[in-house]
């Protein structure tokens, strides 16, 4: 196998349950099998039960829930958070488990405020209300971490222009707010922006589980071993490979490392890409539909030399 195959965890931490169980189980076997990771944190209040309105905003998606058994992978709490139950906050709450991952040598970045607010509103948000949201996030992690986040992925993969400006004032290393492409700086409605993205490049095990022909989790691990094609970007969730399926999930980094795979944070790509920037391409921002997943999410489209010059 050709020594390039390579694989960047992208831990997203969505729920306060997810944290709290599914957090310290993937810390364990990611130490056991010599594996650092890259983690983004929501940090404000835990309003997952709130996302019970997409079953009549997105076409589909009471039917992918029934398919995944989302019982077995929210607990019941999750599901009320919001609306039965008082939305607890991550990032007052779980300091401790979320220091623990930087003291275990793993990288950890922002990964939002309020994770349901942003996925299903963002289109709406005025630039108000995105600092906002941006503010809160970041100065909750410098009181988490001590020290400002050097890195951030939008929650549900949903960025638009405006968020984009905001991010920029933050000056980070990089960002990971997208499906698909290469890594690449934005271009949209004729601004270019400086932040360095990096998008999720595989199907999310959530994706993978629902479709018809994985329900064989063999055939599930061996797509994900054969999808390795240079270094990949794959997002994993605290809530799905932590908990439910933590032992299948072992099985599938099993079958990378037997396959020569190596591991990166998304820190150690983003600066390898940094270190040659100007072979670093500007793509547009858009919106696609993916297989297995409810609404449309940010990607990007290349751009015409002429659109750059202009």
């Amino acid at each position: 196998m050709n020594a390039v195959q390579r694989v960047a965890l992208k831990v997203d931490c969505d729920t306060f349950e997810g944290i709290k169980s599914g957090l310290p189980n993937l810390l364990r076997l990611f130490d056991n099998v010599g594996i650092r990771a890259t983690f983004f944190f929501t940090l404000g209040p835990d309003n997952s039960g709130r996302a019970i309105r997409r079953v009549f905003t997105q076409k589909g998606f009471l039917n992918k829930m029934l398919r995944l058994n989302a019982v077995s992978l929210y607990s019941p709490k999750t599901m009320f958070y919001g609306t039965l139950l008082p939305s607890p906050q991550i990032g007052k709450k779980l300091k401790d488990a979320m220091r623990s991952v930087a003291e275990n040598g793993h990288e950890v970045g922002v990964h939002g405020w309020d994770h349901v607010r942003w996925h299903d509103q963002l289109g709406k948000m005025d630039k108000c209300e995105i600092e906002k949201e941006y503010s809160h996030a970041h100065d909750t992690f410098i009181d988490v971490f001590g020290r400002r986040a050097h890195s951030s992925a939008a929650p549900g993969w949903h960025s638009t222009p405006t968020s984009l400006w905001v991010q920029d004032a933050y000056n980070l290393l990089y960002s990971s707010n997208t499906r698909l492409g290469p890594p690449h700086f934005p271009l949209a409605m004729k601004t270019r922006f400086k932040t360095l993205e990096i998008p999720t490049t595989l199907p999310t095990w959530d994706e993978a589980l629902a479709a018809s022909e994985y329900q064989d989790r063999g055939k599930l691990l061996e797509f994900f071993r054969a999808s390795i094609r240079g270094t990949e970007v794959h997002t994993i969730h605290t809530e799905v490979e932590g908990t439910a399926h933590l032992f299948l999930f072992q099985r599938q980094l099993d079958l990378w490392k037997s396959d020569g795979t190596k591991f990166i944070t998304l820190e150690q790509y983003a600066k390898e890409k940094l270190a040659d920037k100007e072979r670093v391409p500007f793509r547009a921002l858009t919106r696609i539909s993916l297989p297995n997943r409810t609404g449309l999410v940010s990607s990007s489209e290349p751009v015409e030399e002429a659109v750059l010059l202009s």
